[in-house]
């Protein structure tokens, strides 16, 4: 780890500020993803801005039915907020399948929205990574890619989002808040993070120096039924092999909305629109799902080690659909 200047942040303003003038800053919450980063020279800044003790750890119903999140609120709180268990419980189930009880007390939301893929050889700087330093190969390629993308991949980048939370507000249509130096601004969640592309160093759609401040979820009555299945090599912290969030509205056996998106298969949250497309007004039939599901993984290219992962998320799409029809509930 490389010395670096530490100073502490009064507001969301000053914080804007002190990135935005100082060459190389960046900011840290609870500093679970960054610090990582730190100790293997990933990231090397010349200043660290604390914004851990400003306002933003609010969790607050908003007019339209929804939910504001304040980008300082742990997972833990998110997790275990009554509003969320009742009215988005795939986003509660997400957060307790994602990390550690230690890890989930410390991580905030917006610091989930901003961790970094877990590909291994982005980590070791021993080998080449155009996510790492541009237009010098990407030798998961030709590598041990079994934890990589199936979908939405490009020849710069087959890395994965390892977000759980990520893929539920994907699922929740979410909106992220975010401050900058020209003001303040609402993303949509859909397209808050970036596929690799030609530009793999980029995971999101920030502009240099905006601080995410909050996230808002939308009101969606049939989020009660919300389901996370996440597929894992063990039961405890680790991440997703293929994870599923779902929440369907069902009326005497006819689908009249649905919400799906997957994790551990694409650079970001894969939110599949087309297969949403399919399942309104169909029957809630095991058939139906199974279609839905070869929709969701159309243009899926499967690497050496991974070809596994597009008849599990298959598998997994179809599971979670059923339980989410039924009521919802734990998986």
């Amino acid at each position: 780890m490389k010395n670096f200047a530490y100073v502490q942040a009064i507001s969301a303003a000053d914080a804007v500020r002190k990135v935005q003038t100082t060459q190389n800053a960046q900011f840290i919450a609870g500093g679970t993803n960054l610090v990582d980063r730190l100790k293997v020279f990933l990231d090397t800044p010349a200043q660290v801005v604390d914004i851990s003790h400003l306002e933003g750890k609010a969790i607050e119903s908003i007019p339209n039915g929804g939910i504001r999140i304040g980008a300082l609120a742990t997972n833990t709180a998110v997790a275990d907020h009554p509003r969320i268990r009742q009215d988005y419980p795939l986003l509660s189930r997400a957060i307790l399948a994602g990390a550690s009880q230690q890890i989930r007390n410390i991580a905030t939301v917006g610091g989930n929205l901003l961790q970094r893929t877990r590909c291994p050889y982005y980590y070791d700087t021993a080998f080449a990574c155009n996510k790492r330093q541009p237009g010098t190969g990407c030798p998961a390629i030709q590598g041990i890619n079994r934890m990589h993308a199936i979908l939405g991949a490009s020849d710069r980048c087959i890395a994965v989002h390892p977000s759980d939370m990520c893929v539920a507000l994907a699922a929740l249509n979410a909106i992220v808040e975010v401050e900058g130096a020209s003001g303040k601004r609402q993303i949509p969640f859909n397209d808050f993070h970036r596929l690799p592309e030609n530009t793999p160093d980029r995971d999101t759609n920030l502009q240099p120096g905006e601080l995410i401040t909050a996230v808002i979820l939308p009101p969606l009555p049939f989020a009660k039924t919300g389901v996370y299945l996440k597929l894992r090599d063990r039961a405890s912290y680790t991440f997703a092999l293929v994870s599923v969030a779902t929440a369907i509205d069902v009326r005497a056996n006819r689908i009249h909305a649905v919400r799906l998106a997957l994790g551990g298969v694409a650079h970001k949250p894969w939110r599949s629109l087309q297969a949403e497309a399919f399942l309104n007004g169909k029957l809630a039939t095991p058939e139906t799902f199974q279609q839905a599901a070869a929709i969701a993984l159309q243009g899926a290219k499967p690497l050496t080690h991974n070809a596994f992962k597009v008849d599990m998320a298959k598998q997994a799409i179809q599971r979670a659909l059923t339980i989410s029809a039924q009521g919802g509930g734990v998986v």
